[in-house]
């Protein structure tokens, strides 16, 4: 782990997180607006997602990422999403930290796969799954809009 960053799991909605994500979502997406403090609480309360906030040696939060853990009938299965880092702390092991923190979640719980998706234009973000042992699946992503 960098020197001087912590990661977690929130275990609970504070003021100092719900503003996080008030300057972070906006990093991540143009489209998606930040999470209420209901819409966190869910998060943070559902048995099946770990919301993992990694902090700087002053404290402040400078990253995030989710990880969903699943039965399916073939197995166990994670799944990361929203994985962010504050501009500022950009290049500086965040991204690496909040990865291997989920993957021993995930590899804690039985899980047989972590999966996750990640644009072409983030190349940095992609260089580091690739470095972490992530593999480009051939596959098609669908998406359906409700």
């Amino acid at each position: 782990m960098p020197a001087g960053v912590t990661v977690a799991e929130a275990s609970a909605v504070t003021d100092d997180l719900v503003s996080a994500f008030a300057r972070l979502v906006p990093q991540l997406s143009r489209s998606a607006p930040p999470p209420t403090p209901g819409e966190l609480a869910e998060v943070v309360s559902s048995p099946a997602t770990f919301l993992l906030v990694a902090r700087d040696a002053s404290a402040e939060i400078v990253g995030s990422l989710t990880l969903a853990v699943f039965r399916t009938p073939t197995g166990l299965r994670a799944w990361i999403e929203d994985v962010v880092v504050d501009e500022s702390a950009r290049g500086k092991g965040v991204g690496e930290a909040l990865n291997l923190h989920a993957l021993d979640i995930a590899r804690h719980a039985g899980a047989i796969t972590v999966d996750l998706t990640s644009r072409p234009s983030r190349e940095a973000a992609n260089r580091l799954y690739k470095r972490l042992g992530f593999v480009e699946r051939e596959t098609k992503v669908y998406r359906y809009d409700l």
